[in-house]
Order: structure tokens, then C-alpha cells, then sequence
């Protein structure tokens, strides 16, 4: 939405010495005086984390501006983490194969496995959908994955998590994301399930654009109260 509304999806600056995040958004809003609209959703991050427009720039800093999330070489995955203890998150623009997946995290202990796939479905509020669109800060994006389920598996009695993001073009009925939770009891491992697709929508920088017979939209979510509050 930000980029489409700007003309650019990335750009370099130059400013003076003391300069802060807010200038650069002070910078662009002077450009497209629109911009300031939407200034109360949108999240600034520096070098792939999230900050405060107070924040002081260096030499070299990656800037980028967050609308609301939307709530994957050789390897069929742009960007993956598998981390010691087995968990695993992934960027993908291919179908996402839970069966491999879910293999690469049972263990004999384990007595129960909860997949939640998210699917695109044909209509949004009763307008047919064609097909969607998810655009991504892949480099953030993974690192808050990664967080997340580490977070969830430290807070729940779960043997291993997995997130999975699938990214660009998707039919009606393709999955879009994948939470795959494996634990010795079912209950920890459904809680855990829901609380990562929960978190992974409000937290993680993707954007879904839904395309439609008689236009396009890019879907304004919300972000998590942790981060607006920064």
C-alpha cells in the first residue's frame, strides 16, 4: 500500500548528521503529501527491527516503513531458520508442503500434530476474489518468525513449532501460511498453534493484495498493541 502510494518500493538518502527516523518519514511525506494520512498505522523499523521515531541514524541504516500486516535457489524456500531444537520457519514461493514439514518435526514422543494452513478463499465479504497477491519484508519477516515461535515453544509444553509464509501470486484454495505444532498432548499443541497464527498476522511484515473482477485492494489489518505503543 505504502509503496504503490509513494511510486517506489525503495529508495536512498542522504541527511544531515543527527538526524532520526522521524525525519525520513517527515522527508517522504513532504514528497507525497498524502502519506501523513496514514501516519498513525504505519511502524517505522531500522536495520530490520522495529524503533521509535526518535530513533538516531547512521552511516548505513536500512529504513522501512510498515503499513499493517495482512492478517517461498535450490531450495524451494527464499529464507529459512532451523534452529538447534528442531523448530523451523520459512519464506516460500512455492506450495508449502506441510507433510515434509511435519516429518522434519515428529519425534517419538510426540502424541499429537496440529497443522493450521490458512487458504485463499473465493469471496471477501461476499466480493468474488480471483486470486491474491503477498508482498513481504523477507529479511524482518524471518528474523520475527523465528522470534515468535521460539517464544511460543519456551511458553508451552510443545516438543517443536514450525511457521511457514508462502509469498506472491495464490489461487483460491492454495494455502497462504502454515502453523505446525508437535507436542506429547494435544492441548498444548493446539494452543500453541493458535497463538502463532495470531501473533504471526499482527507482528510480521507481509501484506496481502486481493484482486477482484472489478478492481484491487491491498487488505489493511492491524498491528499488535506492542508495537504501535513503541
Amino acid at each position: 500500500m505504502t509503496k504503490d502510494f509513494i511510486g517506489r518500493s525503495s529508495d536512498d538518502l542522504e541527511l544531515d548528521d543527527g538526524a532520526c527516523l522521524g525525519d525520513v518519514f517527515d522527508h517522504y511525506a513532504l514528497r507525497s503529501p498524502g502519506l501523513r494520512d496514514f501516519a498513525a498505522s504505519i511502524v517505522l523499523a531500522r536495520n530490520q527491527e522495529f524503533s521509535p521515531p526518535g530513533t538516531r541514524l547512521s552511516e548505513g541504516d536500512e529504513i522501512a516503513f510498515l503499513p499493517p500486516v495482512s492478517g517461498g535457489c535450490g531450495s524451494v524456500y527464499t529464507h529459512e531458520i532451523a534452529d538447534e531444537e528442531g523448530h523451523f520457519f520459512a519464506l516460500t514461493r512455492q506450495p508449502i508442503d506441510t507433510k515434509a514439514v511435519t516429518a522434519r518435526l515428529l519425534r517419538g514422543e510426540d502424541g499429537a500434530v496440529v497443522n493450521f494452513e490458512g487458504v485463499v478463499r473465493n469471496n471477501t465479504k461476499g466480493r468474488p476474489t480471483r486470486f491474491l497477491d503477498y508482498e513481504c519484508y523477507e529479511a524482518m519477516a524471518i528474523k520475527l518468525m523465528a522470534q515468535i515461535g521460539r517464544e511460543i515453544a519456551g511458553s508451552h509444553a510443545i516438543g517443536r513449532i514450525a511457521l511457514i509464509h508462502r509469498l506472491g501470486r495464490m489461487e483460491i484454495g492454495e494455502t497462504s501460511v502454515a502453523v505446525i505444532v508437535t507436542a506429547p498432548h494435544r492441548k498444548p499443541a493446539f494452543d500453541a498453534a493458535l497463538e502463532g497464527i495470531n501473533r504471526l498476522k499482527k507482528l510480521v511484515p507481509i501484506w496481502k493484495k486481493e484482486y477482484f473482477a472489478d478492481g484491487e485492494v491491498w487488505v489493511e489489518g492491524e498491528w499488535d498493541d506492542s508495537v504501535v505503543k513503541r
